[in-house]
């Protein structure tokens, strides 16, 4: 498949937003998507496409937020534990099956998210100097990090918010610590679902890589904006992509 300037303009630009959205919130692929769709790519394969710039991006935003010192690792394995067997299963549905099937889960877990942001902030924000749950205590979070992962490999899109509830809700990480491990999550199932797409020749490289580029920028100045950020402005930009999130996923 050929590529114009224009179309090859489109994606840079798509892929330094999505880069920023989804290392500050989620929901970067609400964007990307539906653009590769446009530009002629079948569903499954730009859902596989897709991942290329999620697996670099997920990459850099983590290596950038270890070296702020915002990327807790003490709990990695329980949480990599139900997010890979979760990812396993997600990576195979998605290679033979429709991305539509999940779309109703996606519309009820970012609605749920925006008006638990509003009537219950403390939720997905604890207060300052909360102990973080590990993954053992908190069976609920076992139970969320497998399903983080299921859909993250089927879909993506949106996964960011999941995690978020997952990350901040059950384990109690702040959303800055939650958004680094986030980063590290994505990179876990998207590693699984682009190894199997890659092993069923679903992906198109090109375009891959024209997002993939812009992604880990935008991911890298979305880092820097996150450290900077209060908590009440990172609240709210949560919020905001949710909503936008809810009326892409139903749009399209």
């Amino acid at each position: 498949m050929e590529f114009e300037f224009f179309q090859i303009t489109v994606l840079l630009i798509l892929g330094y937003i999505a880069g920023i959205i989804n290392t500050l919130a989620g929901g970067g692929s609400n964007l990307t998507l539906p653009a590769l769709m446009i530009l002629g790519l079948p569903a499954d394969v730009a859902n596989a496409t897709n991942r290329v710039g999620v697996f670099l991006q997920a990459i850099w935003g983590a290596k950038a937020f270890h070296g702020h010192g915002e990327l807790p690792l003490t709990d990695i394995k329980g949480i990599f534990i139900p997010l890979t067997v979760g990812g396993i299963i997600g990576a195979l549905a998605a290679s033979y099956a429709p991305v539509t099937y999940l779309k109703p889960i996606l519309l009820t877990t970012m609605i749920s998210l925006s008006l638990i942001i509003l009537i219950r902030p403390s939720i997905v924000m604890p207060e300052p100097g909360t102990i973080p749950n590990r993954v053992s205590q908190t069976p609920s979070s076992w139970m969320m990090l497998f399903l983080s992962g299921l859909y993250g490999s089927f879909v993506q899109a949106g996964v960011g918010f999941v995690l978020i509830i997952a990350l901040a809700g059950t384990l109690r990480y702040d959303l800055i610590k939650s958004n680094a491990l986030k980063l590290v999550c994505t990179l876990g199932f998207t590693s699984i679902a682009l190894f199997v797409f890659i092993l069923r020749d679903q992906v198109a490289w090109i375009p891959g890589l024209i997002l993939a580029s812009t992604m880990m920028l935008g991911a890298h100045h979305g880092v820097k904006l996150a450290i900077k950020a209060k908590a009440e402005t990172l609240k709210w930009f949560l919020f905001i992509m949710t909503l936008c999130g809810s009326a892409a996923a139903f749009y399209f």
